[in-house]
């Protein structure tokens, strides 16, 4: 035998060798191990459903109001002879006060001057009287003194009425917004002196959508002519920060304006807050409410029975909650939302007295994906288990 074929036979039995030694190896192996893993569900927030009677609030805004508001003119001519010191921006005045008096002279001697004649035209009379029934004078003539008399006596009620505007007062307790004219300045009938306004009440005008309106009771148009204009509304909770703190003041909803705007189809409802400056008030620490302060309202709503209240975050979309059913899997309902507000959804139907729903955000659920609460009494029926093979990889020393 050629020594090149004992090289070739000696290469042959090394691999057939190789090749039993690895079939034998194999069957000797132990069977691959098992091991038991865990499909975990989502871990999720549940909240169990409880039908509740809610009082709705409506929130709107708007800006203080004067209820009465004067712009000053001239009713008569003449210079300024004297201006009260509450006569100024920010000024108080109590009812009835004069605040600015124009040069009263020619108009009282206007006034002495219509009273005389007032008495000679009685003296006419009174011998036109006694003639006639002396049987010297007509009836005509007795008709025309009683007509002088007349005219003289009206003329006199003109001159004392010009003599009274020459004191300019207002029939109302109240503030003033600005003052337009000064000490000795000449003004004629028309002349703009000031604005004015009172601070019995103020009002402020509080913008309601059509969904607004439907919970909330406004006195309607009808209703408030039967009452003469005296019925009362809802309670409104006005809100405004003054110097650095949240202050709040009551107020009544006494009307609405009874018209749709245009421009942005909104009703406006008319909120009344009594003694806004606290000028009345027996609180000392009462805070006031100046006019143009831009305050937030809640306005109390109706009341509402057998409505579930859920968190606004749970809602997926407009209407779809996510529901927990009995085996712990999750499924996407359409609910009935009767209202929603910043932080709430509040149902009225599609859902039901102890069910489950998620509050959890999730990017992408699937109907009936097994999801945990992470109750103990729930970790049987909410954790799915399957029992998987997992084959150990081979050892290098094999």
């Amino acid at each position: 035998m050629s020594r090149k074929l004992k090289r070739y036979l000696l290469i042959a039995a090394i691999l057939v060798s190789a090749v039993l030694l690895a079939v034998a190896l194999s069957m000797t192996k132990p069977p691959p191990e098992t091991k038991d893993t865990n499909n975990i569900a989502m871990l999720v927030e549940a909240q169990v459903l409880d039908v509740t009677t809610i009082e709705f609030a409506v929130t709107s805004q708007g800006t203080v109001l004067p209820r009465t508001e004067t712009i000053l003119s001239a009713e008569v001519s003449g210079a300024v002879v004297e201006v009260s010191p509450k006569f100024t921006a920010g000024g108080v005045f109590a009812r009835d006060e004069v605040l600015m008096r124009i040069d009263p002279s020619n108009y009282e001697v206007a006034a002495e001057q219509a009273a005389a004649v007032v008495r000679q035209r009685q003296i006419e009379y009174d011998g036109a009287l006694k003639l006639r029934n002396q049987g010297y004078r007509a009836e005509a003539e007795l008709a025309a003194a009683d007509a002088a008399l007349a005219t003289a006596n009206a003329e006199l009620v003109r001159a004392r009425r010009n003599l009274e505007r020459t004191r300019i007062r207002l029939p109302y307790e109240g503030m003033v917004r600005s003052k337009e004219a000064d000490l000795g300045q000449f003004v004629n009938v028309g002349t703009r002196l000031g604005v004015t306004f009172a601070t019995d009440l103020a009002e402020v005008r509080l913008p309601l959508t059509d969904a607004d309106l439907a919970f909330v009771d406004l006195p309607d148009t009808r209703e408030i002519a039967q009452t003469g204009g005296s019925l009362s509304g809802p309670h409104a909770l006005l809100t405004a920060v003054q110097r650095g703190q949240l202050q709040s003041w009551d107020s009544i909803v006494v009307r609405s304006e009874g018209v749709v705007d245009e421009k942005n189809r909104v009703t406006y409802a008319v909120a009344q807050i009594a003694d806004p400056y606290a000028r009345h008030a027996r609180d000392t620490r009462a805070v006031p409410l100046p006019v143009g302060t831009f305050v937030s309202a809640r306005i109390a709503g109706v009341t509402a029975d057998n409505v579930i209240r859920v968190p606004r975050l749970a809602l997926r979309g407009a209407d779809r909650l996510m529901f927990i059913d009995e085996e712990s899997r999750l499924q996407l309902r359409t609910v009935d939302v009767l209202r929603t507000d910043a932080d709430y959804a509040y149902l009225s139907g599609g859902a039901k007295s102890g069910e489950r729903i998620i509050v959890t955000a999730i990017d992408a659920p699937i109907n009936g994906m097994k999801v945990r609460t992470g109750d103990p009494a729930d970790v049987e029926s909410e954790t799915g288990i399957d029992r998987v093979a997992t084959r150990e990889s081979a050892g290098d020393d094999r």
